[in-house]
């Protein structure tokens, strides 16, 4: 009897984290949208005012947008290593938003296995993405995890 508390709450966990990613998709996609210059922090409060978030969510949505402002070029970087075929300013913002945000999770995450980073962002492209946005998502993600994880 006491393993189905458990059990219920890393499932509400895992909820609560996968739509915290989808938050802060929605917020990248705005930030690229409307004003690049602002920091997210701040489209994140405009967001808040329009939005309902869950209070569980916030912390999660604050930590990614944090490590995503903190590490924007070293993201950017990894990025461009990993789509030699492809410019990021070329690809849409939605692609773009997406593989940001699992990028960031790879890179500055350590308590985010890197597969689940890959499958979140995976998701993320099914879910709002072009046809072929998982796939590709999937490819460019592999790549930067090799790459980070054959570093460590």
């Amino acid at each position: 009897m006491t393993g189905a508390p458990r059990e219920k709450l890393a499932a509400r966990d895992r909820i609560d984290r996968s739509r915290a990613r989808a938050w802060v998709l929605q917020i990248l996609y705005r930030h690229e949208a409307e004003d690049r210059e602002r920091p997210l922090h701040d489209v994140l409060a405009g967001v808040a005012r329009t939005r309902r978030i869950a209070e569980s969510r916030l912390p999660m949505i604050q930590r990614i947008l944090t490590l995503l402002d903190d590490h924007e070029a070293e993201i950017d970087e990894a990025l461009t290593g990993a789509t030699r075929n492809w410019r990021l300013d070329r690809l849409s913002r939605i692609d773009r938003s997406i593989l940001r945000l699992g990028a960031a999770e790879l890179l500055f995450s350590p308590d985010v296995p890197g597969p689940v980073a890959i499958q979140e962002s995976v998701r993320l492209a099914e879910r709002y993405g072009g046809n072929e946005s998982a796939g590709f998502v999937n490819g460019v993600l592999d790549a930067v995890y090799r790459t980070c994880d054959s570093s460590s």
